[in-house]
C-alpha cells in the first residue's frame, strides 16, 4: 500500500513501514505525476528494502514463536518459570539499590521487555525474558528498578545503571542480538 503524506518539506522521501507500506512525505506543491517518478525512480531501492523490511519481520516472529502461548496452561507455565528467576533477582537488587516495587507483573510484550510505572511502583516484565540468557533477563529487571529512582533515560539514570550492573551496555547488545536471531 503507499500512503502520501503532504507537509513542509523541501524534499520527497520515502520509507518502509513494518508491514511493508510505502510511506512517502512530499511538499505541499509536489504534483502526482512528481510523485510517481520519483517512485519509479526510486523502485528497485523500494522493492529491496520491503524484501529486507519482510525478513526482518519473519526473524522477529521465528524468535517469538519459540516460546509457545497459546493456552492457558503454557501462560501459567511461563509466568512460574520467570518469577522464579526474577524474584530472587528483585530480592537482591531491590535493597541494595533501596526501593521496593509494591507489585511485578507479567505480559506476553514484544515490543518492551520491561515497563515501570513509577507512579504505582509497578514493573511489568515481558515472559518473552525466558527466550534470554539469565544475564541478560537480570539486566532487565535491574534496568526497570532503576527506573523506580529516576524515571528517565538521562545520566543519573545511567549512572545507576553503571553502579549496580556495569555490564550493561553489553547485555543490552547481547539481548538485542539474540531478539534478532543473529548468528
Amino acid at each position: 500500500m503507499l500512503v502520501v503524506t503532504r507537509r513542509r518539506t523541501s524534499r520527497l522521501s520515502i520509507r518502509i513501514a513494518k508491514n511493508g507500506d510505502v510511506r512517502v512525505s512530499v511538499p505541499y506543491r509536489t504534483t502526482n505525476d512528481e510523485v510517481g517518478e520519483f517512485l519509479e525512480r526510486h523502485r528497485e531501492w523500494i522493492e529491496q528494502a520491503q524484501k529486507k523490511t519482510a525478513e526482518r519481520q519473519q526473524t522477529r516472529k521465528a524468535f517469538y514463536a519459540q516460546l509457545p502461548l497459546q493456552t492457558r496452561a503454557q501462560w501459567a507455565d511461563a509466568r512460574a518459570r520467570l518469577d522464579a528467576i526474577v524474584r530472587p533477582l528483585i530480592d537482591h537488587y531491590a535493597p541494595l539499590m533501596g526501593v521496593e516495587p509494591a507489585t511485578i507483573y507479567y505480559r506476553a510484550n514484544i515490543s518492551r521487555w520491561g515497563c515501570c510505572y513509577t507512579d504505582r511502583r509497578a514493573i511489568c516484565l515481558s515472559l518473552y525474558l525466558l527466550l534470554l540468557p539469565a544475564w541478560c533477563i537480570e539486566h532487565i529487571v535491574v534496568h526497570e528498578l532503576a527506573h523506580l529512582l529516576v524515571p528517565n533515560h538521562g545520566a543519573d539514570f545511567y549512572a545507576l545503571m553503571d553502579r549496580f550492573f556495569p555490564r550493561w551496555k553489553e547485555a543490552r547488545t547481547e539481548t538485542r542480538r539474540i531478539s534478532r536471531m543473529e548468528e
